[in-house]
């Protein structure tokens, strides 16, 4: 599943297409994707212009000046791409119509955005823009970790007392939103502690370490255009590239890469998933 990096690499992929923007025609081409789309849909997107392209946690939040906000999540497989962009900033020309092309914008400058999700996995709902954070999906959202209210005395707190292992506090998204499995690996591998540790027990000294090494591989992510597992793509249909950069995340078996390790990145499964560490110098 896309995590923060690729979600927030999509948005500005899309921004320079979408802002300020008017929507000539939405096709909404099935009833529902993981869930039912909006009724009326296509129609109430038709005729609206973007003002502002966001993003809360993994989800991107497109303002319209209808009083609307649209609500995107890109599930497992999803992928919005721009052709046809006025601006010059994408190569291709509108591609044919694909099977798992669910949702379509075709903007008055030219541009078309395709939301493409093979496994329908993903999601969009729209809700008044001045209550979205109430939205149920955005409701008890931790903060951004590349926002102000993410910094060291507020994790302290939230991690104190508690019994969870650092890999699934971490993952937690009331603590903090935006985080997924691949970056927690790398975060956690880079800081140098236990993926099994307790949350609760880690010292304020080795949070105040952790805080800004969250900080430093999201955006090296973003900078790369995100990781390209599987599914992922940028907004003009290229790879992120962050995956060649994994100290630890699938690198099972391999020379931990930390400077003066001897040790080996290994996996274990934590909550159903796949945890890449190194057992040697995460303590």
């Amino acid at each position: 599943m896309p995590e923060l990096p690729e979600v927030e690499t999509v948005r500005r992929g899309l921004a320079p297409a979408m802002e300020g923007q008017v929507i000539a025609q939405a096709h909404v081409n099935r009833p529902d994707l993981r869930w039912p789309f909006p009724e009326r849909m296509a129609e109430r997107l038709t005729g609206a212009r973007v003002l502002r392209l966001g993003r809360r946690s993994k989800y991107i939040l497109a303002d319209l000046d209808t009083g609307e906000c649209l609500i995107i999540h890109l599930g497992m497989s999803g992928r919005m791409t721009v052709s046809g962009d006025p601006l010059g900033q994408f190569l291709h020309d509108h591609p044919a119509a694909q099977k798992h092309d669910h949702v379509v914008l075709d903007m008055e400058n030219g541009a078309r955005i395709t939301f493409n999700d093979a496994r329908r996995f993903g999601a969009m709902d729209m809700a008044p823009m001045n209550e979205v954070q109430n939205h149920k999906l955005l409701a008890g959202l931790g903060p951004e970790p590349l926002g102000n209210g993410f910094h060291t005395d507020y994790l302290v707190q939230a991690f104190a007392g508690r019994n969870s292992p650092m890999k699934s506090a971490l993952l937690d998204q009331k603590i903090i939103a935006g985080l997924g499995n691949i970056y927690v690996c790398e975060a956690l591998n880079r800081a140098g502690i236990s993926p099994k540790r307790k949350a609760g027990q880690v010292s304020a000294k080795r949070i105040a370490d952790l805080v800004p090494i969250i900080r430093d591989v999201l955006e090296e992510a973003i900078a790369a255009g995100g990781s390209s597992l599987r599914d992922h793509r940028q907004a003009d249909g290229e790879l992120g590239y962050f995956q060649h950069n994994f100290r630890a995340y699938g690198r099972e078996g391999e020379p931990c890469l930390t400077p003066g390790c001897t040790g080996e990145i290994q996996r274990i499964v934590q909550s159903g998933r796949s945890t890449f560490w190194c057992a040697q110098c995460q303590r």
